[in-house]
């Protein structure tokens, strides 16, 4: 049977304290809602609808990448009117599942679990159970076990008030039932709300039966208010990444203190210290050491390699055994092959580095290509940018630089040449030459030094 996610977004957040609509805050580095369309992703969803409302045309912007359905609420009239927006455009024969964008952290396991339940004559909503369920909708069911009814706690008995299990809001229901029953929806309330959970008493009246289903964690199910829940919900979707990682292969030094935030893969016997973050697509091979205060975006790193502390690699590749850092910057398009080093204060971009080349303190190399065996030395720049447009160098194998060298793009410098400490290349240097471009140093003997004058009284 067919799936189709409707997903509310449309609420404005007021104890977020912020200009920014709710669903946009991140968690792992990713806007809560795009957490949500990602389960629906993982479920293989026909459609994914997103009902949109404040902040609209930011939240299109942000997700702009993402095949969705919208669907905008204009007022805030409750869950059952958001959900109404959706439903014209979604097919009779679905089942329709409602998520929530402030749920960022439901499992794709629980709600293949949920969906399994529904069919014609039975529909589905997740429940938990809380130790605490103060202000939830508590649930009923009868001797069957199904549920009944969601009995509010302003409404409901001492008895009832003694249930531990409660609502989520989260549910499964075929889409032509759910399209039957929320015009009749009433807003005959204290907020003047079209309530979603009014369907249950519909279902029930209509002998479809309401399963029921749990989640394994709590947290699965917890909505985002406030930054102080979202910075609890961070630390335990972090701990639950960190724990993946270690089981993976990977030790942690203190797992309290690794964010991850994308997809990332790591290899056996790895190591990696405190405050490292993975942003992004991040592949981590074998006997990889990272060091402390590391920031990983969208990188591959091969087996061997050591990345030492306070090392920024973006969108680059290191090659096996290779060494980076301390205080090193890849940047895009940087590529280093087996056995290359890239010490410290070291800044790459669109570099290819060949097997075994070095470049180990206090250089910018930049729209280069380097050979094998180069040794490039401290205080050494490419000169790639004219002020408008960017040129590259290319450098032979077994080439030599010497230090506080400028290398001025277009340049080629030919396999075994030397380049001179202080030069400033500006023409090609043939293989097995040495380039030297500096001005002729001249000694003036007895010079006096200025002096300071003197202040007048």
């Amino acid at each position: 049977m067919a799936v189709e996610v409707i997903i509310l977004a449309a609420g404005k957040g007021t104890r977020m304290r912020s200009s920014l609509p709710k669903v946009l805050h991140r968690l792992a580095g990713k806007p809560l809602v795009a957490h949500v369309i990602e389960r629906a992703r993982n479920l293989e969803a026909d459609k994914v609808h997103v009902v949109i409302g404040h902040g609209a045309e930011q939240v299109r912007d942000t997700l702009g990448a993402e095949q969705v359905q919208w669907a905008v609420q204009e007022e805030q009239l409750g869950t059952g009117h958001a959900v109404h927006q959706a439903t014209p455009a979604v097919a009779d024969d679905a089942v329709a599942l409602i998520l929530y964008g402030d749920v960022p952290l439901i499992r794709s396991e629980t709600l293949n679990h949920l969906l399994d339940l529904v069919d014609e004559k039975h529909m589905a909503l997740l429940t938990v159970h809380m130790d605490d369920p103060a202000g939830y909708g508590r649930i009923i069911r009868d001797g069957r076990g199904d549920i009944t009814a969601i009995v509010e706690q302003k409404d409901a008995t001492p008895e009832q008030l003694a249930i531990h299990e409660v609502n989520t809001g989260i549910l499964a229901v075929h889409a032509a039932q759910l399209k039957e029953w929320l015009p009749q929806l009433s807003s005959d309330n204290a907020q003047g709300e079209y309530y979603l959970t009014d369907i249950i008493g519909m279902a029930v009246q209509n002998g479809v039966r309401v399963r029921g289903a749990q989640p394994d964690y709590l947290q699965e199910v917890q909505g985002i208010n406030d930054r102080v829940q979202l910075a609890a919900l961070e630390r335990w979707y972090q701990a639950r990444l960190a724990e993946g990682l270690m089981r993976s292969g990977a030790t942690l030094r203190d797992p309290a203190r690794i964010d991850v935030r994308g997809d990332v893969e790591t290899g056996q016997d790895v190591e990696i210290d405190v405050n490292v973050v993975l942003s992004g697509r991040v592949r981590i091979g074998d006997r990889v050491r990272i060091g402390a205060n590391v920031v990983i975006v969208d990188a591959e790193i091969a087996d061997g390699a050591e990345i030492l502390e306070n090392t920024v690699l973006e969108d680059c590749r290191v090659g096996e055994n290779c060494v980076v850092g301390p205080f090193a910057r890849l940047r895009p398009g940087t590529e280093l092959a087996a056995g290359a080093k890239v010490g410290n204060f070291v800044e790459t971009k669109k570099a290819r580095v060949g097997e075994g080349s070095k470049i180990n303190h206090l250089s910018y190399v930049g729209d280069a290509e380097l050979g094998r065996n180069v040794n490039v030395g401290a205080g050494t720049i490419t000169c790639n940018y004219d002020g408008a447009n960017k040129h590259r160098t290319d450098i032979g194998d077994d080439v030599f630089i010497g230090s506080n060298s400028s290398l001025v793009a277009p340049l080629r410098i030919g396999d075994g040449a030397t380049v001179g400490a202080g030069s400033t290349i500006t023409s090609e240097v043939e293989d097995g030459a040495l380039g030297v471009a500096r001005g002729k140093q001249r000694n003036i003997p007895n010079w006096k030094r200025p002096l300071k004058l003197k202040k007048k009284d």
